[in-house]
């Protein structure tokens, strides 16, 4: 039995349905059993289970008689402080629980600080789990392609506007698809004697955002739509971390090597071949 804290969202649900296809039961925690998305998941087999990563009482109860565990948690909508929180209680309550795997659906580009926030924030989480003595798989995905399509991610104004003008049109950017980030924690849980300790970054293919909109135009026969929105402006609405990332992209350097996706997952998908099945 794997644990999913966040079931229902983009990472934990593309993790819940690559291992109930692998055979492994999932209990997928969420705060909301009933939702729309939460009953998808019990319709493939999940056991869906409410928890809360604010009240621990209620992860002890969720991690019972669980073998592993997905651990993510989103700042955008929680805030850095309360994701570090979330994750600690996290931690606490897989240590209490004897969980003996935890893989992290995690971020960031190394094991020093950046000042870039929501990357910062996970090393903290990170050494929670270390300190408890928990067997840790830290995943380190880079861009989601689903940053160019997902409403979500309000791609005319970051993705295809602000990221671009910020970090520079023509920088790499390693990319990796939510589906593919799925595929790669099951083989991972299905192999803990080779990846348990290790923190793997996961790039899939790497493309500046020129490159990813001339791969759009081929596929639509047009660009993707910007909307220019002032920096203050944007600031307002989603804060500083993301202008601080972008930034901070522009001048840094670091590795954004395909070899550790491929060998876990060779079919991982490339920009141009994950646009050709979106409905663009």
């Amino acid at each position: 039995m794997i644990a999913v804290v966040g079931a229902t969202g983009r990472q934990g649900s593309s993790v819940t349905r690559h291992l109930l296809n692998d055979g492994w039961q999932v209990r997928a925690l969420t705060r909301n059993p009933s939702g729309e998305r939460a009953q998808a998941l019990r319709a493939l087999g999940a056991e869906v289970r409410q928890a809360d990563t604010e009240d621990p009482a209620s992860l002890r109860t969720a991690f019972a008689d669980v073998y592993g565990l997905f651990n993510v948690q989103n700042p955008q909508t929680s805030g850095l402080d309360a994701e570090i929180r979330q994750g600690s209680n996290v931690a606490a309550a897989a240590a209490e629980a004897g969980v003996r795997h935890v893989v992290y659906g995690a971020a960031g580009v190394g094991e020093d600080k950046t000042g870039v926030g929501s990357w910062d924030s996970k090393l903290v989480i990170a050494r929670r789990f270390r300190d408890l003595g928990l067997p840790l798989t830290v995943l380190r995905p880079m861009a989601f392609m689903e940053l160019m399509t997902d409403k979500g991610y309000y791609p005319p104004v970051s993705t295809w506007h602000l990221m671009p003008k910020l970090m520079g049109p023509s920088r790499p950017v390693g990319w990796l698809c939510v589906d593919d980030l799925g595929a790669i924690a099951a083989r991972v849980f299905a192999d803990p004697d080779r990846w348990t300790g290790a923190v793997l970054g996961l790039v899939s293919d790497v493309q500046s955002i020129d490159e990813c909109r001339g791969l759009w135009k081929e596929r639509t026969g047009k660009k993707p739509r910007g909307f220019p929105m002032p920096v203050w402006l944007f600031k307002r609405f989603v804060g500083t971390d993301l202008i601080t990332m972008w930034r901070w992209l522009r001048t840094e350097r670091f590795d954004m090597g395909t070899s550790t996706t491929r060998e876990i997952l060779p079919e991982a998908l490339t920009v141009q071949q994950w646009l050709a099945r979106q409905s663009l």
